[in-house]
């Protein structure tokens, strides 16, 4: 029976163009919701503009337009770029519309009524210029504790300290570059702690999430009470006001899942049904697609509101990695920093899917475009392997048509029928690496296969046309086989093949069945090798358009790609260099006393001793694996100069270290039986 599948992508931010680090996302969801499609299953996938927030508001004061006209032009902009990448929603919304204002409404009023809504006195940093307070982000100066200069306003980056803004010494706003002032304002809280059972149980036993996700938000959040979250922005913001509390916005991070659900009634308007159907059916899965960064807000604060609504919970949440260029970050002094549309218009955007596709794995791995790699990969994979059987078999039988019955191919057909469910699998997991994998390997027997027959040199003999038509027959399905697996990546391909052998790609067991007697058209051009100019000429140009940004842009202005979206949270795979990496200070250690503690399911609480009269409190989530009398008088490693915590049970001065998947599967790590309490781990 088919699926019904709804499927979200993170909602870009119109404050900035789409580049290639966002297409990793929209490109691995577009993939999975192809594959969903071709398979049969019914598969809705929504997305929307993030239109509210501080930036978008600074920029349309700066250039003297409504935010409405700059969100549309952006908009306009972002649909473009999508549509050249072939990444093809069913409806592409705006969070600034009025099906979302209607539903913040409706999460509000549910909120509201569950006594999940507080509200506190706040000091923030307010510019005076634009009159507004500023987020984190917005604020840079002197750090308190290294003096480094130029530090963002909730941690240096030089020696990771985290403080408070009004900490900063000699705060600036980034925005006007005016000294901005502290100021108290009146905010709304949602209490998202009334929910932390229900949220541990969500999150480490639905399934909804990678392992590593699970046992991310178990150590960085779960073994805490959870923080109330600051919803609300006071005037001047560009949102939607909240109706019990005049002169306050509900902050981006309320109203911008929640277009998720907005885009959906869009198109439930549009074609039929309610949102209901698909946000308050149990026979409906969801599907969230987000980058690393948003962990926190889609795993936590997200489902917590839909909780509290009475919509359906995610049946998963997808999420990926950031992208590298050739090892680094993405820098737009090197031109790494590329747009969607400077890529388009040197290089094929097919190249791109499939490489994406080639790297993308199941984890929240990072992917790196080497685009020495890029070149290479394309040229063997899709040009010297794929597109090869047709543009080899296809002239010979142009104007012709395929056998009337199928070939003798020494079962190589019947074997990639065989492959469709592990293929399958593999996207379904979103193992993209795994499928294109797979697909490559028929591709190898299939070009085996033409070079043992050589189908061009039987053709100078008139007798031998028969014997041509039937490689060519075998030839060409396998090439059609392939196209079908790879119609989730190249959708234009699996559109060229259907024409070329007269029989369209609609469905993923179209690949069980070969396709005889069918005409052979004239072969088209379906996809040449990477010009080594054109990519040296993208990155050129992606440095171009960084000199006449900076040369146009007012000096106060906001980064492009900066968003509401983006908060500073401890990411999951942060990148660190080896310098980073050196200052841990890891020591072996003693536990002299463990505890138990009260209210805590996982915790425990440790002292240990450092040698000397040094102890440190450690309190350490191992309680699932070890009781309090199996660790005193063993020896463990310690991170000894990670800065102290503070915890509900108290200041932990330390972190013990261990391995393992979690649950019982927690792996102490053990110096050796000589080492001495205080000796450094090297």
């Amino acid at each position: 029976m088919p699926r019904q599948i709804l499927v979200t992508s993170a909602l870009p931010y119109a404050n900035g163009h789409i580049h290639l680090g966002h297409l990793v996302e929209y490109t691995q969801t577009d993939i999975w919701v192809r594959f969903q499609k071709l398979r049969g299953n019914r598969c809705l996938f929504v997305c929307a503009d993030d239109t509210h927030g501080t930036s978008v508001m600074i920029r349309a004061r700066q250039e003297g337009r409504p935010e409405e006209e700059v969100i549309a032009e952006m908009r306009e902009a972002h649909i473009t770029d999508f549509s050249a990448f072939d990444i093809e929603f069913d409806n592409y919304g705006s969070t600034n519309s009025e099906s979302n204002r209607q539903l913040c409404h409706e999460i509000w009023a549910s909120l509201r009524k569950a006594d999940m809504v507080t509200s506190k006195d706040v000091e923030r940093l307010y510019d005076p210029e634009a009159q507004t307070f500023l987020a984190d982000r917005f604020v840079k100066g002197t750090c308190p504790n290294c003096k480094s200069e130029n530090q963002y306003g909730d941690g240096c980056e030089k020696c990771l300290t985290q403080y408070a803004p009004t900490e900063l010494i000699n705060p600036r706003s980034t925005l006007t570059g005016a000294t901005p002032v502290p100021k108290t304002s009146t905010q709304l809280f949602v209490r998202i702690e009334d929910l932390h059972e229900f949220l541990t149980e969500w999150t480490q036993n639905s399934g909804a999430l990678q392992p590593e996700i699970a046992n991310y938000l178990k150590g960085h959040f779960l073994g805490d009470a959870l923080r109330d979250w600051d919803i609300s922005r006071p005037a001047r913001y560009f949102g939607f006001e909240i109706p019990d509390s005049p002169g306050n916005y509900w902050y981006v991070w309320f109203d911008a899942p929640i277009g998720y659900i907005a885009s959906t009634k869009d198109w439930c308007d549009r074609s039929g049904g309610t949102i209901d159907d698909w946000w308050r059916n149990p026979g409906c899965e969801i599907h969230h697609f987000i980058g690393k960064d948003i962990t926190y807000f889609h795993t936590l604060f997200w489902p917590a509101m839909l909780k509290t609504a009475g919509f359906q919970l995610p049946k998963k949440v997808h999420i990926h990695g950031f992208l590298t260029v050739d090892g680094e970050k993405m820098s737009k002094s090197k031109g790494t920093f590329i747009r969607a549309s400077t890529y388009r218009q040197h290089l094929d955007p097919s190249y791109l899917r499939y490489y994406f596709a080639s790297k993308l794995g199941p984890r929240v791995d990072d992917l790196d475009l080497n685009l020495e790699d890029f070149k290479s990969k394309i040229n063997s994979d899709l040009v010297g392997k794929v597109v090869n059987i047709a543009s080899r078999c296809a002239k010979l039988l142009a104007g012709q048509s395929l056998s009337a019955s199928y070939p003798e191919d020494g079962g190589l057909f019947a074997q990639g029928a065989e492959a469709s469910e592990r293929i399958a699998a593999a996207y379904e997991a979103c193992d993209y690496n795994l499928a294109m994998r797979e697909i490559m390997a028929l591709a190898d027997r299939a070009n085996q296969y033409i070079d043992g027959k050589q189908p061009w040199m039987l053709r100078k003999d008139p007798a031998k046309k028969q014997e041509v038509q039937e490689i060519c027959t075998v030839a060409l399905n396998l090439f059609r086989q392939i196209a079908v697996y790879l119609a989730p990546v190249l959708p234009r391909m699996a559109e060229q093949t259907g024409t070329l052998l007269s029989a369209p790609i609609t469905h993923w067991d179209n690949a069980q069945q070969p396709v005889v007697g069918a005409a052979v058209n004239e072969f088209q051009h379906m996809m040449k090798r990477v010009d080594p100019e054109k990519v040296k000429a993208m990155v050129e140009d992606s440095q171009q358009d960084l000199a006449k940004t900076e040369d146009a842009a007012p000096a106060a202005a906001a980064p492009a790609d900066s968003g509401e979206w983006l908060e500073k949270e401890p990411l999951v795979g942060d990148l660190c260099t080896i310098d980073d990496f050196v200052k841990v200070d890891l020591r072996v250690a003693r536990v002299i006393e463990a505890n138990h503690v009260q209210g805590a399911d996982k915790l425990l609480q440790l002292t240990l001793s450092l040698g000397g009269d040094v102890r440190r409190n450690v309190f350490a989530g191992i309680k699932s694996s070890y009781s309090p009398e199996q660790l005193v008088g063993r020896l463990v490693v310690v991170v000894a100069n990670l800065t102290p915590r503070k915890m509900k049970f108290g200041l932990s001065e330390g972190m013990v270290c261990a391995a393992g998947p979690g649950g019982k599967d927690v792996f102490l790590l053990a110096p050796d039986s000589g080492a001495q309490p205080g000796q450094r781990v090297h």
